[in-house]
């Protein structure tokens, strides 16, 4: 990881296509863009690992981030797909606690960090604005108790509809149009969604025939964005009680 020269300032239009970042007060967007570096990571290198203590601020501004947990022995879970223009690490910012994940880049990838030291130092003059962060870990942890549903209740057809839909809205997180091309391998979406990545091509495929997505070689082009939410949701034309896609 190497930082890059840069004007921070600059990105304020970009980063406010997030909805977290557009709703923050200027003094502290400005506060955040002032004390920001860019950095630069190569594929597979890690923002950072499971365990650290650094706990800086961190937006993606290009390429994406993978945040889950790698073993030695090479077994993976995927928890999360970060594109621009995402935040992170605001957890351990907040408890003050280690890193409870692995943040590795997919692909060249360029990231906003805002250095631990120096945000602490400028909210201690304005505690009001750790609400804000606070904020935009309850966005996630809203995200966490719906997947936890999902899973619960959710045949898989309707997890992986739902999944992609999210994706495109960037978790709720993007105020712009939703993204149509998904940069996400399927052996990925498998680990996101916990299952075999055979189960997950299945899925995808039953999606497909629906015409609501076509499959590229890595990517997935989001056709009927409205026929997934629907899908996703149980309505007609979406799952059926079996799990089954119906026509």
């Amino acid at each position: 990881m190497k930082p890059l020269p840069s004007t921070p300032v600059e990105w304020l239009p970009a980063l406010s296509s997030d909805t977290w970042f557009a709703q923050c007060p200027s003094d502290f967007q400005q506060a955040l863009l002032s004390r920001a570096q860019l950095w630069s990571l190569d594929d597979g290198e890690a923002l950072y690992q499971r365990g650290g203590r650094v706990s800086d601020l961190c937006c993606v501004t290009a390429g994406a981030l993978r945040v889950g947990a790698w073993g030695e022995d090479g077994s993976a879970s995927l928890l999360a797909y970060l594109e621009p223009y995402q935040w992170l690490g605001e957890i351990s910012l907040l408890d003050e606690r280690p890193r409870s994940h692995d943040v590795v880049a997919d692909g060249p990838t360029t990231v906003l960090r805002v250095p631990e030291a120096a945000l602490q130092a400028w909210l201690a003059e304005h505690p009001v604005h750790w609400r804000n962060l606070a904020q935009l870990a309850c966005a996630k942890l809203r995200m966490v108790f719906m997947a936890l549903e999902d899973i619960a209740r959710l045949p898989l057809e309707q997890r992986l509809a739902k999944r992609l839909w999210l994706v495109a809205h960037g978790y709720g997180a993007r105020s712009g149009p939703p993204r149509r091309l998904v940069r996400l391998p399927q052996e990925q979406l498998a680990l996101m969604l916990g299952v075999s990545r055979q189960s997950a091509s299945k899925a995808l495929h039953a999606l497909e025939l629906q015409g609501w997505i076509r499959l590229r070689y890595g990517t997935i082009e989001l056709l009927d964005l409205e026929a997934l939410l629907r899908t996703s949701e149980g309505e007609r034309g979406g799952a059926g009680p079996a799990g089954g896609l119906q026509p």
